[in-house]
This record gives structure tokens, sequence and C-alpha cells, in this order.
């Protein structure tokens, strides 16, 4: 594959392995980054040495006055957008009784709010190019989290909005998403709560942050794919045991 990808939040875990994998792939990055300048400009250079370009930009995605900084840059450095990746997310936890307004409007305006912004300003590069976008949710997006219910909820204004947005932007561009289960738990998380995520998948394995990259090669190269979802999870989301 060959094209320009720019890939949200893509100096840091999954983001970053998407921005490695889409330049093995073939892909020039743009790499965005909020506070992360020193692991993006880490990322650039491990992306340049596999014969790639690539670009650091930060930006607040959830500041709409810093959306235009990004979208320009694309295009000022590049000229054309063949995969937009809105891996960027907040994934704060919170209880329902004590999440006040600005937390609220805080995960929204990253989750929701920054990925509507930015396709919708570079819906015209997408469509000069016939490119693609993949927007990355998670289970919470079709399970109630009641420890994360902002960040829950937003995801799933994320999967609604991408079966919107295949609609609108139709035939030109194509809108996907991935939904992926554990796949790069953080360095912290209890081994024993790890050990309980493995048994709950079918497959009673863990995925990696290259399953990911190889469903967005996948989503990036299906050109009858539009409006849907992929989980990837090794199953635990239709595991529901008897109780």
């Amino acid at each position: 594959m060959s094209g320009v990808a720019l890939v949200t939040g893509g100096a840091v875990r999954l983001g970053r392995a998407l921005s490695l994998g889409l330049a093995e792939a073939g892909f020039n990055v743009v790499i965005h980054y909020h506070t992360s300048e020193a692991a993006a400009r880490e990322v650039a250079r491990r992306v340049e040495a596999l014969g790639r370009r690539a670009v650091t930009v930060g930006a607040d995605i959830g500041n709409p006055d810093q959306i235009p900084r990004l979208a320009d840059a694309v295009e000022q450095e590049f000229g054309r957008l063949d995969l937009l990746v809105n891996s960027a997310a907040s994934f704060r936890r919170g209880s329902f009784a004590e999440i006040d307004v600005q937390e609220w409007d805080e995960v929204f305006a990253v989750n929701l709010r920054g990925p509507f912004l930015l396709v919708q300003r570079l819906a015209p590069l997408l469509r000069k190019s016939g490119g693609s976008v993949v927007n990355i949710v998670d289970l919470s997006a079709m399970e109630p989290w009641v420890g994360r219910p902002h960040h829950a909820v937003s995801k799933a204004g994320l999967l609604h909005l991408t079966r919107v947005m295949a609609r609108v932007l139709a035939p030109d561009v194509r809108v996907n998403a991935i939904a992926p289960g554990t796949v790069l738990p953080p360095a912290d998380f209890d081994p024993a709560a790890l050990e309980r995520e493995r048994e709950r998948t079918l497959l009673r394995t863990l995925g990696s942050p290259e399953d990911i990259v190889r469903t967005t090669l996948f989503l990036a190269e299906s050109a009858f794919m539009t409006g849907e979802v992929i989980t990837v999870d090794g199953g635990r989301s239709i595991d529901r045991p008897e109780r």
C-alpha cells in the first residue's frame, strides 16, 4: 500500500503501533500528539528509518480551535490524505454519581467532537484521494461500562457517527470502525485482573496492537466496506456464560 495516513494519538500506545504499522505497509505518516512530543519525534525517526516520510503535529483534539492546525498541516505537507485513523482518546474512570459537567464535556470533546470536526475539515482531501476513515472505538461502545460512563457513551456516539459519516461521505470516502478488546493493558494492570480478561475470551488469549494494525490495513484495502464495525476481542463480547 502507499499514500498518506494521519493517526491521531499516534505517538503512544495503540496509536504508536498504528503509526509504525502503517509506515511498514508503505504509508507516509502524520503523527498527531497532544503532550507526548518526545515520543512523537521518536516514532517519526522510526518511520523515516523505514524509508517513509513522517510529520509530527501537536494539537489538542478536544479544543476545536486547534483542529484546523492539524488539518492544515496534512494539506501543506502532503496535499493529500488517504487514511485517517481516529485513535486519540480520553479513557477516564468516573463514578456516575460524581462526574461533573466539566469532566463529562472534556471526555466528549476528545472522543466524539474531535473526530467529527477533524473528518469534517479533512473531507475534501479524503474525497479527492478516495480515502477512508477508521475510528477506534472499544467494547464500551456496545457494553454499559459503569466505571467509565462518560467514556462509554462517547464511544457509543463515535460508533453511531461512523455510520452517519459513511452515509454522508459516500461514495467517495469509506468510514469504518474497530472495537478492540484487551490488546494493550496498562503496565500497572493487576495480573489477576489480566488473567480474568484472558479467561473471558473464547480464544483464552489476549490480543496485541498488531491485531488492530492488521484490521486497520484490511479496512483501508476493503473497497466494498463502509459503515461497519469490526470487533477484535478474541470472542469476549459474545461469551455470555450462564449464571
